[in-house]
């Protein structure tokens, strides 16, 4: 059982990849955490003991390893609202991810709420998760898409939604709580109060924030929220989609099938209570159960305590990376205001023959448009570079990193 004074070479050691040398003799430094975390041993334990030992179908069957499987996946639900705040557990749906929530939202809830010359706002710092779902359901619907626009510092200018709001068709504002990109981290409280006054729906993209911050859905007051396991040391194929009952009782099923029945007959159907209304079809019952896992690794640390190591790694790469001449850095230096996330560009050397010399040395950040066009195409550049850090990051692979962008600058005569 680990403590909130945990060290960070004890933690490493729970992650086997960790270890691990590229190209025979180079240890891996992994600096794209943003893009997804690496996962504990514990929770590869987890899910390796599921199909050991009790592997089974769920909600279905009586003899006891399915109540077993049963039990431990609903007890990641009662675990991710302890996590997040939420009030009743029953208004948690599993989904394969932030992505798929957010589809789910704009299926079950957008085309029953959205009309013709309607407005949904999104910000121009989002994934395309959060972007692609809007522009096909305000295709359909012939309403509207708009933008909060971001200024130098990366911050979303919100006059600019107070003008959308008094509009007057204003029905759903989303956004990303942290910035996949920039890691700008959003003023959420601010935003849904704006909301609230309109009595306008809003969603968060929680994919960024709640790996890395304390949320707490039920002091931010937002209607929808989305997130991603895999961005939280669990596994791939896992997240959630909460909202209000009130809200999910007047929603279709985004997917029909098993389990999301009460009963079927020739004609009709009836559906199944919530959350199994949205739960079509055998789950990633494993990776649920991993889920709960990484859960419990992330609360024996402590979410403040991943916060303020992030913070001070960003910090002090900064500072590195302040004294490495013709690198570029997008965003907020502010990192009480960021994420653990740096993006830069570093000269006239394309992001992806960067990422390519830094894997060389064992270093693997991200490289492109990080599903992220629409601030590309803000901040006037083709791709940049990414790096993001995790609980188990240190200040000595940032030290490594220095040393290869200063062999890159070498290669590129600088």
């Amino acid at each position: 059982m680990k403590t909130q004074t945990t060290s960070i070479d004890y933690i490493r050691k729970d992650f086997p990849i960790l270890n691990r040398c590229v190209y025979d003799d180079k240890q891996l430094i992994y600096l794209d955490n943003a893009s997804t975390t690496q996962k504990p041993i514990q929770v590869i334990n987890a899910i390796n003991n599921f199909y050991r030992n009790y592997n089974s179908n769920i909600h279905r069957s009586v003899y006891s390893i399915a109540n077993e499987a049963t039990a431990a996946y609903e007890n990641t639900r009662s675990k991710i609202a302890k996590f997040l705040n939420i009030r009743n557990a029953k208004e948690i749906i599993f989904v394969r991810g932030t992505t798929e929530a957010i589809n789910l939202v704009a299926y079950s809830w957008g085309r029953n709420n959205i009309a013709k010359d309607d407005v949904i706002v999104t910000t121009e710092y989002e994934h395309h998760s959060n972007i692609v779902p809007w522009q096909l359901l305000v295709k359909e619907k012939q309403a509207k898409l708009k933008y909060i626009e971001i200024n130098e510092n990366g911050e979303l200018r919100l006059d600019q939604l107070d003008d959308y709001l008094e509009y007057g068709n204003v029905k759903l504002v989303t956004f990303s709580q942290m910035s996949n990109v920039l890691g700008t981290i959003t003023d959420s409280t601010k935003i849904i109060s704006k909301c609230k006054k309109y009595n306008v729906k809003t969603l968060i993209d929680g994919a960024q924030s709640a790996p890395h911050m304390k949320v707490n859905i039920d002091d931010i007051g937002c209607d929808f929220f989305a997130c991603s396991a895999h961005k939280m040391l669990g596994p791939t194929g896992v997240g959630i989609l909460w909202a209000p009952k009130n809200v999910m009782e007047h929603m279709v099923p985004f997917h029909g099938g098993g389990d999301m029945i009460k009963e079927v007959h020739k004609y009709e159907t009836t559906w199944n209570d919530l959350p199994y209304k949205f739960e079509a079809g055998t789950p990633n019952i494993a990776d649920v159960i991993g889920f709960s896992t990484a859960i419990d690794y992330i609360n024996d640390i402590g979410i403040d305590t991943i916060r303020n190591h992030e913070e001070d790694l960003r910090n002090y790469a900064l500072s590195k990376l302040d004294n490495i001449k013709n690198i570029v850095i997008y965003g907020n230096k502010d990192s009480a205001k960021s994420g653990g996330i740096i993006s830069f560009n570093f000269a006239d050397i394309h992001p992806h023959d960067l990422a390519t010399i830094l894997d060389e040395d064992g270093i693997a950040i991200r490289s492109g448009h990080h599903c992220a066009q629409v601030l590309m195409e803000k901040l006037d550049v083709p791709a940049t570079s990414r790096i993001s850090f995790y609980i188990y990051n240190t200040k000595n692979e940032i030290d490594k990193l220095v040393i290869s962008l200063e062999k890159a600058a070498r290669l590129f005569k600088l």
